[in-house]
């Protein structure tokens, strides 16, 4: 009994010279490619760098004065929340500041050891001096009579604009506050814009100016 056999093809033992080349072309073609798109990636990323830290300090500087807003409508006397007061101090602002109090002082606020309390704030934009916050605390003994400190909330700030809403024909108005009798002080504006301005950077910001409150009653 004879059996049928097998036949093998003869098996292959690995790659040919042109096949490894080939292989190698591929490769230094796609690092090459690799390459040039992690070089573009970082240039794009260094370029953009200026324009991510203008973006950063805008956003910054307007969640500070939301917040030194909102604290100063929390003081507890009403004629030292939210207020409009022209400055009787030669040189400092052209016209109503807006005028708070803060009873804990701030951070930013530079005083040995710390803040001093019950601190008088007001809100100023000086040409090429940027966004100031003149501050005095009525805890020193020359509070009526020295003028203010002034600390630098952002150089960048180049115009400081109230806005108030005109309900007759539903639009903002960018005017100076309305007038009002002598009895009554300015009407706070609804809200703040800022504009900042850093070579060809710019970029416009609202801040709400919070709403009056009223005092709880006291039983």
């Amino acid at each position: 009994m004879s059996g049928r056999g097998f036949t093998f093809a003869p098996s292959r033992q690995g790659f040919t010279l042109v096949e490894v080349l080939m292989s190698l072309a591929l490769l230094a073609m796609l690092l090459l490619a690799l390459n040039q798109f992690i070089l573009s990636m970082g240039e794009l990323w260094g370029g953009n760098r200026q324009r991510r830290l203008f973006d950063q300090h805008v956003r910054a500087v307007t969640h500070y004065l939301e917040d030194l807003l909102q604290r100063g409508e929390l003081a507890p006397e009403p004629d030292r929340r939210l207020r409009l007061v022209a400055s009787v101090v030669p040189g400092v602002g052209q016209g109503p500041l807006l005028t708070f109090d803060l009873p804990a002082g701030d951070r930013l606020l530079p005083w040995p050891d710390r803040p001093l309390p019950d601190v008088q704030c007001a809100l100023d934009v000086v040409p090429g001096g940027g966004l100031l916050l003149y501050w005095q605390s009525r805890w020193e003994l020359d509070f009526d009579r020295a003028p203010p400190r002034r600390t630098v909330i952002s150089p960048l700030v180049e115009r400081l604009e109230y806005e108030y809403f005109r309900p007759d024909n539903h639009t903002w108005g960018t005017q100076p506050p309305p007038p009002s009798d002598k009895r009554a002080p300015p009407k706070l504006p609804t809200r703040l814009r800022l504009h900042f301005q850093h070579g060809h950077f710019a970029a416009d910001e609202v801040v709400l100016v919070p709403a009056v409150v009223s005092a709880l009653p006291v039983f």
